[in-house]
């Protein structure tokens, strides 16, 4: 196929839906890619020719490169990896050594006994050829282990020393291949001495990162001063391409380069790195063309006589990797955790080991070698893309480094052992109510209803009904829903009991009362709102759910939003609930109408802060954001809020990514849900349960009645 646009076109479409099929058996989408290419390749359906795979979409290969290693270069920060700086340099050093010369020594081995060169090979080819598979095997894919290490919220000896490790660990594989290849062409080529293109070797990598050194220096020192992205991406883009280009002119390593770049522009003392944001976002295009084009280059004929090569690759690597990082760990006396399961997390291999191997396909000299390091690398790649996060995931699980068994120990240290608990905490605790105690309306009017479902939420919603219902002068009133027909039970009664109590003891510690209220009915929706026709209902709280569903209970707060005779709130409790410090983001005016009595409820009791902030379009000028800032004072004053209330406006490039960083700040988030239901939530979103299902605050969700 000849026309490059349509090559293109089936890449990526390829790419893409082989990815996401992957997602769904939870594979990576390495995977996926290099499957994908596997498939449009000369050894597939041929739809990517070999002249597109030579020389038409070599362009993309090079940028990918380019964008690999300036990315590589933002983790070597100085003053990040310092403190560690002797143990992870004998475990780097050891770990990449042991892949080295065992990768090395079982392909010398392995390679003539599969047949390989078909007896026209001498030794010292099987030797370049094994030296160069020793190099490629340094390489390890820092994403794959940095997707598991936040998964697992993994903190500790070995996830510190891991994370450093990984840092510098493409790094040294770079430079191996440098001093690698210059060697390996002094061998075939039979010219200079080993010594000599060692040194020569040793010379390009100094040549390297002085001008990656460079390029670095130009980036920041343009980027510093520019302001839109757009700027930015071309600025660094162009400068990056030329790095890349200079380096291929000059016989020079272009990873090197631009690794050397990137570690510049992050340990400059005003450490920008917006570049590296807006070079990232520009990348998975560039990187689905960049697998799948690898999976492409793979001859299917030619795994059949390099399995056992592949094997050993495989096997050797991770050998090599277990084996360095716990020598390494001994020498430097690091913990027993990181000597005996660091190695497990150094397995995954994929964006630079594939780059070293377009680079050896792109050098005349080593050229010939590529027709069997490509197979056995992508074969090596796509086994440790598959069982490399499930070895980093055991490492540090058996590490005892893991966010709940951190606590799990925290709990054991400071409590004694454990009792079992009856139902998922759902990771959710209530500071103690230690302000000054509130006095109860002599004559409440009206009540506010929270769910009497879970024990992990019924004091966390007594709580804010309580405070809700002393705004209102009204009473919290706790309802339990039981089923219709059900028979009565000793246990359900117990289990009531327990609830009630338990929300009548918080909402005691604050002054108050409680009332409680059992309801027969069809389901939980149907029983809330049957209370609230019961009441004058000032406001109904649900519980986010730890066991339902979320479609649901979605289900359960449409209703009870559509058919309540008053305001539904959702309770979302997670982490540590203070509220002394509370974020009300909002988009519009409307928005401010549906919070209000929720925003003055927790205004008017306690040490509370409230921030108002109104997000307006990226492209609000200085003049908006004052007269939206206006608008937020003016309605506060409007409402009467009393206490200091700290109002904001700022332009937001995506409100989502906005709220979520300013949430960092503060205790709660309060915000409005979207009134749009059903297929219109479906095409128009809602931001409030975007923010809910990626932010690690309690937050109050806030439906007006009729929604």
């Amino acid at each position: 196929m000849s026309e490059v646009t349509l090559t293109l076109a089936l890449l990526l479409g390829a790419g893409f839906l082989a990815a996401m099929a992957g997602r769904v058996l939870r594979l990576p989408s390495v995977t996926g890619y290099i499957c994908a290419g596997l498939l449009l390749g000369p050894s597939g359906l041929n739809l990517v020719s070999k002249a597109a795979l030579g020389t038409q979409l070599g362009h993309f290969t090079q940028i990918a490169l380019m964008m690999i290693a300036f990315g590589i270069g933002e983790h070597l920060e100085f003053k990040r990896l310092r403190p560690l700086a002797r143990s992870v340099g004998l475990i780097g050093l050891a770990e990449t050594s042991g892949a080295f010369f065992l990768v090395a020594a079982g392909a010398l081995i392995v390679a003539p006994l599969a047949g390989i060169g078909e007896g026209a090979w001498r030794f010292i080819d099987y030797l370049a050829l094994a030296l160069l598979l020793g190099a490629v095997a340094v390489a390890t894919a820092p994403a794959a282990t940095l997707h598991v290490m936040r998964e697992l919220k993994a903190a500790g000896p070995l996830t510190a020393t891991l994370m450093a490790v990984v840092a510098v660990d493409n790094g040294l594989a770079i430079m191996y291949f440098g001093v690698v290849s210059s060697l390996v062409r002094s061998l075939i080529g039979g010219g200079e001495s080993a010594l000599w293109a060692m040194l020569a070797g040793l010379r390009g990598i100094a040549a390297s990162l002085a001008l990656g050194a460079a390029t670095g220096l130009a980036v920041d020192f343009t980027v510093h001063r520019l302001k839109g992205r757009g700027d930015m991406l071309t600025a660094g883009l162009a400068f990056l391409l030329l790095c890349g280009e200079l380096a291929r002119l000059g016989g020079l390593s272009p990873l090197l380069t631009g690794m050397a770049a990137g570690l510049t522009v992050v340990n400059r003392d005003r450490r920008d790195v917006r570049v590296f944001r807006v070079i990232n976002a520009f990348e998975p295009p560039i990187y689905v063309l960049f697998f799948t084009l690898a999976g492409a280059h793979v001859d299917l004929g030619d795994l059949t006589t390099l399995g056992g090569l592949g094997l050993a690759y495989y096997l050797l690597r991770g050998l090599g990797k277990m084996a360095g990082a716990g020598l390494g760990g001994r020498r430097a006396d690091a913990p027993a955790p990181v000597r005996r399961y660091l190695g497990l997390a150094l397995l995954p291999q994929a964006g630079v080991a594939i780059g070293l191997v377009f680079l050896i396909q792109g050098n005349e000299a080593l050229a010939r070698f590529a027709a069997v390091i490509t197979p056995v690398v992508l074969a090596g790649v796509l086994f440790s893309e598959l069982t490399g996060p499930l070895c980093a995931r055991l490492a540090v699980t058996r590490a005892g480094e893991t966010g709940g068994q951190r606590e799990k120990a925290a709990d054991e240290n400071n409590n004694g052992p454990p009792e079992p608990p009856a139902e998922d905490s759902g990771g959710f605790r209530l500071v103690p109510w230690t302000w000054p105690r509130l006095v109860p309306p002599i004559d409440p009017d009206g009540v506010v209803i929270f769910g009497a479902a879970h024990p992990a939420t019924i004091a966390g919603l007594a709580r804010m009904a309580a405070l809700l219902a002393y705004h209102h002068g009204a009473r919290a009133l706790a309802v339990r829903v039981v089923e219709q027909g059900a028979r009565p039970s000793a246990a359900n009664r117990s289990r009531t009991g327990r609830l009630f109590e338990q929300a009548r003891e918080e909402v005691r510690q604050l002054g108050l009362d409680l009332a409680v209220e059992t309801v027969s009915a069809e389901n939980a929706a149907a029983g809330l709102v049957l209370a609230a026709a019961g009441h004058k209902t000032r406001a109904i709280l649900l519980g986010h759910p730890l066991t339902r569903s979320p479609q649901e209970f979605q289900r359960v707060v449409d209703t009870v939003a559509r058919e309540a005779p008053c305001q539904v709130i959702v309770v979302r409790l997670v982490g540590l609930l203070h509220t002394e410090r509370i974020l009300v983001p909002v988009a519009g005016d409307a928005e401010l109408s549906v919070l209000s009595h929720v925003v003055r409820a927790l205004a008017e009791v306690g040490p509370h802060s409230v921030t108002l902030l109104r997000l307006l379009p990226s492209e609000a000028d200085e003049t908006e954001i004052r007269a939206g800032q206006a608008a937020l004072e003016d309605w506060a004053d409007r409402e009467g809020i009393t206490r200091p209330v700290s109002c904001r406006a700022i332009s937001s490039e995506s409100r989502l990514d906005t709220i979520l960083a300013e949430a960092a700040g503060y205790d709660l988030l309060v915000m409005a849900s979207s009134p749009h239901k059903r297929l219109s939530r479906l095409f128009f979103g809602s931001l409030a349960e975007d923010v809910a299902q990626r932010s690690a605050k309690p937050m109050l969700m806030v439906h007006e009645h009729g929604d």
